[in-house]
């Protein structure tokens, strides 16, 4: 699913503990904070950032940590591991600062970014037009939606029309919501309304396919691929159908940042070109999202 929201545990056992496009307060005040080390020795990009942020060594960067294999947090509770957190790792080696991820609820990034409560969003979230609008991004992956379905897909869900007559689950907020309402439009006219049941994470609408209460979700394909394989051994849930409606995964960044935004896309492009983009997207199995070129609001 591309998160309105392009992004859960490692297993969904691990769904009720814990339980990676909008407005809404964020949730940041009552969740950990973890940093990811950028060490200024060395870091060739360092110069392009603003002084201001080169005196204060950090960047706080805003991540629903909820959606693996994009961010998750690790067995220990604490410690934020995946793409996005060893993206964030490599781009602060290249500006000689911290990405500090700070966890809070999607649907409220935008509002904190704009309202300087964190610096920069890195959470699985698309870049859009009707974002754009309000922030700037820095694209540095490619996702496309995917149905997850219970494991043998018994409600026979092979695409969008599908979903007519029956119940969904999905996380609010996220380009899988947009895809759900005007799905439900479609299913209206036919004459088979579709419900949608809308939760704050993605592990929470997982919770009721894997309990029969939906019979999908949608995710971005990387989260969809990783829970079908990893959730119960493989036994819960597959992927069923093609991608729907692939596009890019920005970093938000506020427009008045212009000179941030610009140190981004330098130091996205500088890992692309010395190979540590390809190792991290290698080590979590997501190269079909690989992109050859930082560009900046690159959704269409």
């Amino acid at each position: 699913m591309r998160r309105f929201r392009s992004v859960l545990l490692p297993a969904l056992a691990a769904t009720a503990a814990l339980t990676l496009s909008a407005c809404g307060g964020s949730s940041s005040g009552d969740n950990p904070t973890i940093s990811q080390s950028g060490g200024a020795t060395g870091a060739p990009l360092a110069a392009s950032l603003p002084q201001s942020v080169r005196d204060a060594g950090v960047l706080k960067v805003g991540s629903d940590v909820a959606y693996a294999p994009v961010e998750s947090f690790d067995t220990d509770g604490k410690t934020i591991i995946g793409i996005d957190p060893d993206i964030a790792k490599a781009l602060g080696d290249q500006l000689g600062i911290k990405l500090t991820l700070q966890n809070g609820t999607f649907d409220g990034l935008i509002t904190s970014l704009r309202s300087k409560r964190i610096d920069l969003i890195m959470s699985a979230m698309s870049d859009t037009p009707e974002r754009q609008k309000s922030i700037d991004f820095v694209d540095y992956f490619t996702a496309g939606t995917s149905i997850l379905v219970k494991k043998g897909n018994p409600s026979k869900i092979n695409g969008l029309d599908d979903f007519c007559g029956k119940t969904i689950a999905l996380q609010r907020g996220t380009t899988q919501d947009d895809v759900a309402k005007a799905q439900e439009a479609k299913c209206k006219t036919a004459g088979k309304p579709l419900k949608v049941l809308k939760f704050d994470r993605d592990t929470e609408a997982l919770l009721q396919v894997k309990q029969g209460r939906a019979v999908a979700d949608m995710n971005d394909f990387p989260v969809a691929a990783y829970n079908a394989k990893t959730s119960g051994g493989g036994n819960d849930f597959e992927v069923v159908g093609e991608q729907i409606e692939a596009g890019p995964y920005g970093i938000g960044v506020r427009k008045e940042d212009s000179q941030v935004r610009d140190a981004l896309q330098k130091a996205i492009q500088a890992i692309i070109d010395n190979g540590d983009y390809a190792k991290i997207l290698d080590k979590w199995n997501v190269k079909q999202g690989a992109v050859t070129t930082a560009t900046v609001n690159g959704g269409k």
